[in-house]
């Protein structure tokens, strides 16, 4: 059976804390002598780095597992994660970021992020820090801070790749004694904070300035803020541990190391436990130094290493790995001798129940209006313990505690349940994730989940998203993924499309059983092509839903007709011109065109939408595109709106003879190829026409009617003559045209000769009825002789020459129209007139 809680509690502040140690794995034999390496740890019972400190000489027969250009990853229980070698210079410093990927830092100012399964990806600090030269560094989980030989400070945010900034100047004739990083999210500022202990005194600094500090018990050896950023522990070189808030206003605590008789040698390590304690090692002694300068020692058989978290310290020795941390205050006032809270009570209660003895009513009854809130605090207890058996207890008085509540919410008691599944699981030593519930609130379950994908444990990661009814995405990815790296051809056969058909086959049932819907295809397919698994990517490819997804990744793996088909078929304009515009660039012009024509129908859509564009934006291809397509008429048409759009009259007969070239090819277009051939006879004419006039007067580009116009309005009627004979005009559009044209200049003699010339083939009315329109109606009425009888009354009324209609009817003996005319006459004289005529005529 399991200890009682207690039994590791040892008490601080006269009784009012307590602090324990616990035991969570015990590993002898399984790390070498730590004090022999350079270590780095990761938070959140995160693993360890390894790597031989080439300062320090080990005897010639000790076995040693791996060279000093190797580093060696071990998980807290002992288990090697990782062993890589290092070829890219000295290493400067390596350190974990917050998703547990190890950074390494050579003097070069190269970095390589590391994760657990040796993949990295390598950044550098840039050309100037490569030739300053990097001495050393701090490495923190969003980040890294470097310092230059130059002793500048070159700081990086994220792990993306981004340009390092500089700090201001801290000022520094020498490098520093120690130094640490604040990380931007636990400043005021939200930028980063170095502290440099240089002389008596440490110097603050952010990229806008530095700050002394002005103090005069330096320098210090060691300089370590609090997992959030409000308070210091210095160590000062006569072996002085001071510990201050960040902003060195208020001193909180001393304590002379030197008074450690166990302490042998120098400090090796200097760490917070939580916010509320420091960790002072040596090679075989720790000791925790409380707020009131309260002490307790704890001693192994080797060289440790410690590793701070939010809530407690791990410490891991030659036998085992512990976990020091307060006891937290649910756990205290369950378990504490004597306690009288509620909780307590609850627990009491319960076991006595358990003993089926009647006092768990009575002590029910006792704490019935504080009921609720020791439910609570017993579900927060069973979060903080190691042990199943404690947690199970804990769970169970708080379970029968809530019993005799009405009103009661379960969700704290079954999300805490679900928690402590997850975290025992990952607590086992085959995992090695020792995480404390503190720590797992901080962090997220997600992340925890992350972890494990990057471990490759994906069935216990899955079972967990299961039991926290997390989406399984992520798992489902990251699995697929490191299923296509590990999966390879079967040897047996030459085809490897049996195997990638397997492969796709497989990931997808997974998919389709465990629910992976919002897992992208398209990013599973794009690690295929990258490890150059290409039939399978285009496998995968066709289990995406979303075009948007498929089409870049297609375009990337240039499979350009499928890709193309792809978008035709999402109906999405905007992604086949995306389609079209990316092959544009990169194929030949006669592939991109050959592409889209053996498209046939399916690919029809992203030809019309092609010719489309290029009509708007680049005529030249569209040019190209109908040439190679053999398409004369859209080519001639095309030739037209040029030709249309043209200012210069060169290019523009230029277009039409092209037109007219591209529609002589075709059999059909002889009629269309014809009036081209007119119509650049025609332009070509006005040109030369207007080098007569001098550029005077404007002839290109007018139609024939508009050109015989113009010249007979400017006395050129012998050129008019040879366009009307060249164009074959017809005699009544010729008439016409030079009817309105004599109007217009009010050449009315000439217009006299021409009607006398020859017999009108449009008649006389023509002259008189434009005459009249054009506001010359006393020179209509000369034409209207010369038309028809039946008209030449109506006719003189349009002139308003009333008397001359009025002597027509009389000639031709018409009485009714007289009488028509008398009745619509415009005054009493011109009646009377008619009436005498009509008389007349009696």
């Amino acid at each position: 059976m399991a200890e009682h809680p207690t039994a590791s509690w040892e008490a601080m502040q006269d009784g009012n804390v307590f602090y324990k140690r616990h035991q969570v794995y015990s590993i002898p034999g399984k790390l070498p002598n730590l004090g022999d390496f350079l270590i780095a740890g990761c938070r959140y019972g995160g693993p360890l780095a390894l790597m031989r400190d080439s300062s320090k000489m080990i005897a010639l027969g000790r076995a040693t597992t791996f060279s000093k250009a190797q580093i060696q990853v071990y998980s807290p229980a002992g288990e090697g994660l990782l062993l890589f070698s290092w070829d890219q210079g000295k290493i400067v410093k390596f350190g974990w970021t917050f998703d547990e990927r190890l950074v390494v830092l050579n003097e070069e100012g190269v970095y390589r992020l590391y994760d657990l399964q040796g993949d990295y990806q390598q950044y550098s600090l840039g050309n100037e820090a490569s030739e300053m030269g990097i001495i050393d560094a701090r490495i923190h989980e969003h980040g890294l801070v470097a310092l230059t030989s130059s002793l500048t400070l070159l700081e990086v945010k994220g792990w993306d790749g981004g340009k390092p900034l500089t700090l201001a100047n801290p000022g520094l004739t020498q490098p520093p004694h120690s130094w640490a990083v604040i990380p931007p999210d636990l400043t005021i500022s939200r930028h980063v904070e170095v502290l440099l202990s240089a002389d008596a005194t440490v110097y603050s600094v952010d990229n806008l300035e530095t700050t002394d500090q002005r103090l005069s018990r330096g320098p210090f050896s060691h300089l370590v803020p609090s997992p959030n950023g409000k308070s210091l522990a210095l160590l000062t070189y006569t072996h002085t541990l001071w510990v201050v808030s960040a902003d060195f206003q208020r001193s909180l605590a001393e304590f002379d190391t030197s008074r450690v008789i166990s302490g042998e040698g120098e400090v090796r390590q200097v760490e917070w436990c939580g916010n509320d304690a420091v960790l002072v090692t040596w090679d075989t002694t720790a000791v925790l130094v409380g707020p009131f300068g309260d002490t307790l020692q704890y001693f192994y058989t080797g060289p440790t290493f410690a590793v701070t978290e939010i809530d407690g310290v791990r410490v891991i020795g030659p036998d085992t790995c512990d976990f020091i941390q307060k006891v937290p205050a649910s756990s205290v006032s369950v378990f504490r001798p004597g306690s009288s809270s509620p909780s307590a009570i609850l627990f009491d209660a319960w076991e006595n129940f358990s003993r089926k003895s009647s006092k768990a009513d009575e002590s029910i009854r006792n704490i019935r209006p504080e009921l609720a809130a020791a439910v609570d605090e017993c579900i927060d207890a069973a979060g903080r313990e190691w042990e199943p058996l404690w947690q199970r207890r804990l769970l169970s008085a708080a379970k029968f505690g809530k019993t005799f509540l009405d009103l009661y919410d379960s969700t704290d008691f079954v999300n805490m349940g679900q928690a402590l599944k997850v975290l025992n699981a990952v607590r086992f030593y085959e995992i090695g994730i020792p995480i404390t519930y503190a720590q797992y609130v901080q962090v997220s379950p997600a992340h925890l989940i992350n972890r494990l994908t990057a471990r490759n444990l994906h069935l216990l990661a899955l079972k967990m998203s299961s039991c926290l009814s997390l989406p399984p995405s992520a798992v489902l990815k990251h699995w697929a993924c490191a299923k296509i790296l590990r999966s390879r051809p079967s040897a047996t056969t030459s085809d490897s499309g049996v195997d990638d058909e397997a492969v796709c086959a497989s990931i997808v049932e997974k998919f389709e059983k465990l629910g992976g819907a919002d897992v992208s295809y398209a990013e599973i397919a794009r690690k295929a092509w990258e490890v150059g698994r290409t039939e399978l990517a285009t496998k995968l490819l066709d289990h995406e839903p979303r075009a948007s997804d498929q089409v870049p990744l297609l375009l990337s793996m240039k499979e350009d007709r499928l890709a193309l088909a792809k978008a035709v078929e999402s109906g999405d304009t905007d992604l086949v011109y995306h389609v079209l515009l990316h092959l544009q660039k990169r194929l030949p012009l006669g592939s991109f065109f050959r592409l889209i024509e053996e498209g046939g129908a399916r690919l029809a859509p992203a030809s019309k939408l092609l010719q489309v564009y290029a009509r708007q934006q680049n005529r030249e291809m569209l040019r190209d595109f109908y040439y190679s397509d053999d398409r004369r008429v859209d080519s001639a048409v095309l030739c037209l709106e040029e030709a249309e759009g043209s200012l210069d009259p060169s290019a523009k007969i230029t277009s039409v003879k092209a037109a007219q070239k591209f529609f002589s090819e075709d059999k059909e277009r002889a009629f269309e190829a014809k009036m081209m051939d007119e119509s650049a006879r025609l332009l070509t004419y006005q040109q030369q026409l207007e080098k007569e006039a001098d550029g005077k007067i404007a002839f290109f580009g007018l139609s024939v009617n508009e050109t015989l116009r113009t010249l007979l309005i400017n006395g050129m009627a012998k050129r008019a003559d040879k366009v009307r004979s060249d164009f074959k005009v017809p005699d009544k559009r010729f008439w016409y045209v030079k009817l309105h044209a004599l109007t217009e200049t009010r050449d009315f003699e000439a217009l006299d000769a021409f009607a006398r010339s020859r017999r009108s083939p449009i008649g006389y009315q023509p002259f008189v009825r434009h005459l009249i329109r054009k506001g010359h109606a006393k020179e209509a009425a000369n034409y209207v002789p010369r038309c028809d009888a039946n008209t030449r009354a109506d006719l003189y009324v349009e002139c308003g020459e009333w008397r001359m209609a009025g002597k027509e009817c009389k000639e031709r003996g018409d009485k009714t129209k007289m009488e028509q005319l008398r009745r619509s006459c415009p005054n009493s004289l011109i009646a009377r007139e008619l009436e005498q005529m009509a008389a007349s005529m009696k």
